[in-house]
């Protein structure tokens, strides 16, 4: 359901603190970690600098305009520049979600990733709601030739992991950003538990034979 009109900014302000209570109560997110944004008819509402997506405050959200200037409500995340990298470069994205998810930001940590392809297809809703997940290198928090580097990478992917860092993820949605990023998790947490065990991944042939719709 499209709700990206002036109308309507007032139930997105909504859904995004419901999905950032229910990303923390689940435990994908601790302490101010992780960032959550959502695309508007004249901007993008995103969650603050230091906040806890577990009690966060529809009224607080930060207010961005369309040339990415805060406009209204708290200071946001000092990783916003992440965000407008990818919706400037996905004009079919709805909404982000960047989070520290322990699995996930393990494997971040890991030497010697492939960094085209950092996570391979273990399972089939992975290769359908991931796809290819490439791997930028370390760049401290909110630097911008951080944004940059994703910029690079967002026409070709909606799903990038940051070395040393975590995950970042679009969508259509804010939800569907949501259910992608809980998918590499598990993947993740796949990928830890199979390492040094002989693991099949889907073929090329196998992923194309997937419906990849988000």
């Amino acid at each position: 359901m499209n709700l990206i009109t002036k109308g309507h900014e007032p139930q997105l302000r909504e859904r995004l603190t419901t999905l950032g209570a229910s990303l923390f109560a689940r435990g994908l997110t601790t302490g101010t970690s992780g960032n959550l944004s959502v695309r508007v008819c004249d901007g993008w509402l995103m969650t603050p600098t230091n906040a806890s997506l577990g009690t966060l405050d529809p009224d607080r959200l930060s207010k961005l305009d369309e040339n990415g200037r805060h406009v209204g409500g708290d200071r946001p995340t000092k990783e916003s520049l992440l965000h407008l990298a990818l919706y400037r470069q996905r004009r079919d994205a709805g909404g982000i979600v960047h989070l520290h998810s322990t699995y996930a930001a393990a494997v971040s940590c890991m030497d010697g990733l492939d960094p085209v392809e950092c996570v391979p297809p273990l399972t089939a809703y992975f290769a359908m709601r991931i796809g290819r997940l490439p791997l930028v290198p370390y760049y401290r928090p909110g630097d911008p030739a951080l944004a940059t580097a994703i910029y690079d990478l967002a026409a070709r992917y909606h799903a990038i992991l940051l070395a040393n860092h975590g995950p970042i993820v679009s969508g259509t949605t804010l939800e569907s950003a949501a259910a992608a990023i809980e998918e590499l998790e598990e993947t993740a947490k796949l990928f830890l538990l199979l390492r040094g065990i002989p693991t099949r991944a889907l073929s090329d042939q196998e992923v194309s034979q997937l419906d990849r719709g988000r």
